[in-house]
């Protein structure tokens, strides 16, 4: 009697594996129909959150490679080098903070590039976890960075600029052994706020290409170090790389 138990035991336990599975890759269905184009935005973290009252750090390098604004402004790189940092307020809920330098090269339609060289930069967001179902993990998340690299002369008229990247996401994740993979989509605008002398006006990204996708993966080292890489797919104009610390 004890053995049927356990046989009708064990086929549940897959029956219920293979429901998981299916509400897995239903989600990516569902966020594959939503992606439109591409966007170029902040990282997204990923799904891996601090526990109530604890930290993570880490360092992190991200590279814009292409990022279109609107009308005759062209478009936009930038490359960043920042420090992270995340504090859990609940299991479900974290703050993002992030600080370092970055730089910005613009290049408008029918003129040369403008190199504005790295200064400091910073950032801010949280995430919420919406679901958490043994391996399986959504969150959703509001990141923003401003980047302010040093101003240039051109034609004796000083230009000066700032980066303003906001971004909303949405994410869900597989966890397994060593690694976690993610996939989402995400809303993104950058802002390109230029003076020249005193004279100031702001460039928003092309709303068009406002809606993306994500893909990223966690791979632990130890069980309080493991490295982080994200990027988009298809045209793939943005990838950010991190190593990071849980304490």
């Amino acid at each position: 009697m004890s053995l049927k138990k356990s046989k009708i035991k064990n086929q549940k336990s897959k029956l219920k594996f293979k429901i998981q599975n299916f509400e897995f890759w239903i989600i990516i269905l569902i966020f594959g129909f939503w992606i439109l184009d591409l966007s170029y935005a902040a990282p997204c973290y990923g799904t891996k959150m601090p526990k109530k009252k604890k930290f993570f750090a880490g360092l992190q390098s991200h590279t814009v490679f292409k990022r279109y604004l609107e009308d005759e402004y062209g478009k936009l790189r930038s490359q960043q080098e920042l420090f992270l940092l995340s504090y859990g307020v609940y299991d479900w809920l974290s703050i993002d903070l992030k600080g370092g330098t970055g730089y910005i090269k613009q290049h408008p339609v029918g003129s040369d590039e403008i190199d504005y060289p790295s200064w400091f930069g910073g950032g801010y967001g949280f995430r919420l976890r919406l679901y958490d179902q043994q391996k399986l993990n959504l969150v959703v998340g509001f990141q923003h960075i401003s980047i302010h690299p040093k101003t240039v002369s051109i034609n004796n008229a000083k230009n000066k600029a700032v980066l303003d990247d906001w971004q909303i996401s949405c994410l869900v994740s597989r966890n397994f052994a060593k690694f976690t993979p993610y996939l989402g989509t995400k809303w993104s605008r950058v802002d390109y706020i230029h003076w020249v002398d005193r004279n100031r006006k702001r460039r928003m990204s092309d709303l068009t290409k406002g809606i993306g996708l994500v893909l990223g993966m966690d791979f632990s080292i130890t069980e309080r170090v493991w490295l982080n890489l994200e990027g988009q797919l298809f045209d793939g104009e943005a990838c950010a790389f991190s190593v990071n610390y849980s304490f």
